[in-house]
């Protein structure tokens, strides 16, 4: 039995060593995953409840998973959904989601779907909503917060790049090609007071932007129904 165990925990091992990711997961047994993102350290920042025993989660482009993860392991009840990423696009996909959710024996429920297709997707309104690192990829940014603040019974938690914060009126830099970061799927960089408004007229009653960050270009807002 023990020497079974030690089997699994090396083809885990293998795995998660034979692809590239983006988040760090704590698969269990001292296999974290060598993601390039410093997804842990976010946590403080973002501020996510440490206690979400009973409320539903829903995070919006999942990719790898670390957040639906983190919410689970803090009670919450989470629906992961994404569709660029897990549909191949780029050098994502959803193995290393599979990969994570099977090593932790989670039970993150799964919808590969669009953003622009979860309005109709049967989903009902959400106590936390995770919108992280999505609206600069919108080629329609209000668009897409009217859909998170459909999805949303009690906040959202929205974190985004951000540009033009020396304008001091609402506004956003749109990157043609893959002028910024070298990314075609980087569309708009709004500044705070234009995220602010768009939440806003998107049917959010108040907006906070939290006073930590991990980038001078990355903004994190608390959206409330």
């Amino acid at each position: 039995m023990v020497l079974k165990d030690m089997e699994n925990i090396q083809e885990l091992r293998t795995k998660v060593n034979s692809r590239p990711w983006f988040h760090r997961i704590d698969c269990g047994n001292g296999i974290i995953t060598p993601g390039i993102d410093d997804s842990p350290n976010k946590l403080k920042a973002l501020g996510m409840p440490e206690d979400l025993s009973g409320k539903t989660v829903l995070d919006i482009g999942a990719w790898d998973g670390f957040f639906s993860f983190e919410a689970e392991g803090r009670g919450g009840i989470v629906t992961a959904t994404d569709f660029f990423c897990w549909n191949g696009y780029g050098r994502a996909s959803k193995e290393g989601f599979d990969i994570a959710k099977t090593a932790r024996r989670s039970k993150v429920k799964e919808l590969k779907c669009p953003v622009e297709s979860l309005v109709d997707s049967g989903l009902e309104p959400f106590d936390v909503v995770l919108f992280l690192g999505v609206l600069y990829h919108a080629t329609d940014p209000f668009g897409y917060l009217k859909i998170v603040r459909s999805l949303t019974k009690g906040f959202a938690i929205i974190e985004t790049h951000v540009d033009l914060l020396d304008v001091p009126v609402p506004a956003c830099a749109y990157y043609p090609g893959a002028i910024l970061a070298g990314d075609s799927t980087n569309y708009f960089g709004p500044n705070e007071l234009a995220v602010h408004g768009m939440c806003a007229d998107a049917g959010f009653s108040k907006i906070h932007t939290l006073p930590e960050t991990f980038m001078k270009s990355r903004r994190i807002f608390h959206a409330y129904a």
